[in-house]
């Protein structure tokens, strides 16, 4: 989500703030993946799919709730650089 996030217009990012946990719309889901999103079963933040888009993820959700509190979300174990 880090990489893709920016990318979004800053409507669609609203949008997932304000709807946080609801079922994200066909377009989104388009304009996700446009920036870079790759939709599968083991991208971390995807949850489970609805009838015209998908759900993200619980992790996904409270990451949305934490840049929307103007936190920064740690990053996740997988994506820390080994070195650090």
């Amino acid at each position: 989500m880090e990489a893709w996030w920016p990318k979004l217009t800053q409507q669609s990012r609203e949008y997932l703030t304000e709807n946080n946990g609801d079922e994200v719309p066909g377009h989104l889901v388009e304009e996700i993946t446009g920036a870079g999103g790759i939709i599968s079963a083991d991208a971390w933040w995807v949850g489970q799919g609805g009838p015209v888009g998908l759900y993200l993820s619980d992790e996904a959700n409270d990451w949305i709730d934490e840049v929307a509190n103007g936190e920064t979300p740690e990053p996740r174990v997988e994506d820390r650089d080994p070195t650090s």
